[in-house]
């Protein structure tokens, strides 16, 4: 049976994987039949930090690099990663980070959803506008820029890791994303980080790797995660396609 390694939302900063949000999503996947290995990782600030870059995305490769070598014990045919927001960032990173390490045998897709990955949360508006607009165009739409540049201030201190892939995947290149296995890029319309993972998405498919691009239209940041009682058609719905994407590999 497929499996999954979850990277929890709130992650790069707050957050951990013990709480009623994260393992509910992750009864929810288990539910489906798959196998489910919650990962928690330090992270730059909450009861896991002051852990900045690159703490959690290591933290991410060894849970990969153990349910890899735990692949029969587990009965696993496929793992896939799967993040959501921040988690989001590290599911893609730690993708990137097996692709350096040459290790890319050890999973076999990626799922993210809403991942924050451009950094791009205090450049100048000029620039938000011209490269980023959904920036502007969702901020205060339950999360903000504001929150953003906080969190991001976090997680990369000193600034020095603003243009390194493997803190914001965002600046990746066609070499650094060429021969990654199948990706799902799911982005939500209402979402001020939907045209950074909608950008992602197209430079997966200009690299030539297998990747679908997936908007929700209405909902807001991570609203498909968060919000089952409001939206359980919407909720389930992302159960059920991160399902069917593990099964299809």
């Amino acid at each position: 049976m497929p499996g999954i390694v979850y990277l929890h939302s709130g992650g790069m900063v707050l957050l951990s994987m013990n709480n009623p949000l994260h393992l509910r999503w992750a009864d929810q996947l288990a539910a489906t039949g798959m196998i489910v290995v919650g990962v928690d990782f330090r992270n730059g600030a909450g009861k896991l930090g002051p852990n900045p870059f690159p703490a959690g995305l290591n933290d991410s490769f060894s849970a990969l690099q153990w349910t890899d070598t735990h692949r029969n014990k587990l009965g696993l045919s496929k793992i896939v990663v799967v993040g959501d927001s921040g988690g989001g960032n590290l599911a893609l990173a730690t993708a990137l980070k097996a692709k350096q390490d040459g290790q890319l045998t050890l999973f076999d897709g990626v799922y993210a959803l809403a991942p924050h990955i451009s950094g791009a949360y205090d450049w100048s508006v000029e620039d938000q506008a011209s490269e980023l607009p959904s920036l502007l165009e969702n901020d205060q739409y339950f999360t903000s820029l504001a929150t953003s540049q906080v969190l991001a201030s976090l997680y990369d201190p000193d600034c020095a890791n603003r243009r390194n892939p493997l803190a914001w995947p965002y600046h990746a290149t066609g070499e650094d994303l060429s021969g990654l296995p199948p990706h799902v890029i799911s982005t939500n319309e209402l979402d001020s980080v939907r045209d950074e993972g909608l950008a992602y998405a197209r430079k997966l498919a200009r690299a030539g790797v297998s990747v679908i691009s997936r908007t929700v239209n209405g909902i807001v940041h991570d609203g498909d995660v968060i919000f089952e009682a409001a939206l359980p058609e919407l909720h389930h719905s992302a159960v059920r396609d991160i399902h069917a994407f593990a099964s299809s590999l």
